[in-house]
């Protein structure tokens, strides 16, 4: 469950949304492989998915143009079930290897949070947060961080100057910085730089979390997500309705959230972020419409249960 093949091409049908997530077992496929083998499954309006004969396909490339403007059609999101985290820590040591990340950053924190001494304790898995409105960008005197047609957010450290505004703008701590010289592997200096994933690195400059644009380009989940063994973290395509987990389960994005009272972290700075979270047990809010919802505050999430 490492790494599940993923999005690869939209399919449009009639009432539907269409996936694609990996036909095979085991370890799934890497960008730089020849290519992977997918299947198509398309949602179906009554939430039954219908698999179409997998296929395979050459892995897609990118120049930085591409990279600077992101998948067309594509607005990718990610899920976070707070419910089932156990905080074992599989999504932050994927996350690791595939960016080959020193031992003194996270682009993936665990926090141990609590709410109160009355409540208990849960895992809070912080990523980068894509927002749709952030500050990071605004900031930036140079260009290097940027927000993509797709919603990631990535950062060139071709441009990065290293005055770490973006890194005061960010309300969440999402970045980290290059102190000392890298000491970058072998596998990560032969593929080359790329703002897609990150490295090689360059002393004095930004780094954070980007959704392994990469793999999204490439038809597969993030590390994070396809290293999660407890199926707690989801990623998919908001355009498209639909989020996939670890196992390869695909579920309707608005239907999740609702069903299950998703709510956005620090949503009231009016950053916008692209990842949602479910809340930990017992303490789901009402949707609106249901008994008990909060109607006269609608950012208001509810008594705790």
């Amino acid at each position: 469950m490492e790494r599940r093949g993923f999005l690869r091409t939209g399919l449009a049908a009639a009432g539907g949304v269409a996936v694609g997530v990996s036909a095979s077992s085991g370890k799934g496929p890497t960008p730089t492989d020849a290519g992977s083998r997918v299947a198509t499954l398309t949602l179906t309006d009554d939430g039954s998915l219908v698999v179409a004969p997998g296929r395979t396909g050459a892995a897609a490339t990118s120049t930085t143009a591409d990279a600077r403007r992101g998948v067309p059609g594509r607005r990718w999101v990610m899920v976070i079930d707070l419910a089932k985290c156990d905080g074992c820590g599989r999504c932050t040591m994927a996350c690791e290897k595939s960016h080959f990340i020193p031992g003194d950053r996270e682009f993936l924190r665990l926090f141990n949070m609590q709410e109160s001494a009355d409540t208990a304790p849960y895992w809070f898995p912080r990523p980068c947060f894509h927002c749709d409105n952030p500050p990071c960008t605004r900031v930036c005197p140079v260009g290097a961080t940027f927000k993509r047609d797709d919603g990631i957010v990535l950062i060139d450290n071709e441009r990065c100057i290293g005055c770490r505004f973006c890194m005061a703008a960010c309300p969440f701590s999402a970045r980290s910085f290059n102190w000392s010289p890298p000491a970058d592997p072998a596998p990560a200096v032969a593929r080359g730089y790329s703002p897609e994933w990150g490295y090689p690195r360059r002393i004095g400059t930004v780094e954070k979390c980007d959704f392994c644009a990469d793999m999204a380009r490439n038809g597969m989940l993030p590390a994070c997500v396809g290293g999660c063994p407890m199926t707690a973290m989801w990623f998919g395509d908001e355009n498209e309705d639909a989020v996939t987990n670890s196992k390869g389960d695909t579920v309707r994005l608005s239907k999740l959230l609702r069903d299950r009272a998703g709510f956005r972290y620090m949503e009231e700075l009016g950053t916008k972020p692209r990842v949602y979270y479910l809340p930990a047990a017992d303490r789901r809010s009402a949707a609106p419409g249901e008994s008990g919802a909060n109607v006269h505050n609608p950012h208001r999430r509810g008594e705790q249960r």
